[in-house]
């Protein structure tokens, strides 16, 4: 009981977890697009990853503050944005994670820990 299942923000795996009445948490990706049904654009294609983090960040705080992300289709998705996904393999994943928490922050945004 005391488990969160977390998974993509609005995926089959949430909602099928919400359905069984689990705790859920969904999940969005700061350096990832999305495409127009909501799902994360595949890492084979050259456009699955945001380099610019000023993007990204602006794309997380939309996510949170607005519940909706841009496709690469141009058309707005919506979502709910329980906690945000950032990769630590990067070169510069820390330093990013810092300036995400920073601009968060700055636009109001409460930050805490996920707990049951």
């Amino acid at each position: 009981p005391e488990l969160i299942l977390f998974g993509l923000a609005g995926s089959e795996l949430v909602l099928a977890g919400e359905r069984a009445g689990l705790k859920t948490a969904h999940e969005v990706f700061a350096d990832r697009t999305y495409q127009e049904d909501g799902t994360l654009t595949s890492r084979r294609q050259n456009d699955a990853l945001i380099h610019d983090d000023d993007e990204a960040v602006g794309q997380v705080i939309r996510m949170v503050k607005e519940g909706k992300v841009r496709s690469l289709q141009g058309t707005d998705v919506s979502l709910k944005a329980d906690t945000v996904c950032i990769h630590g393999d990067g070169a510069h994943a820390l330093q990013f994670a810092k300036k995400i928490r920073r601009e968060l922050r700055a636009a109001d945004i409460k930050i805490k820990a996920f707990s049951t």
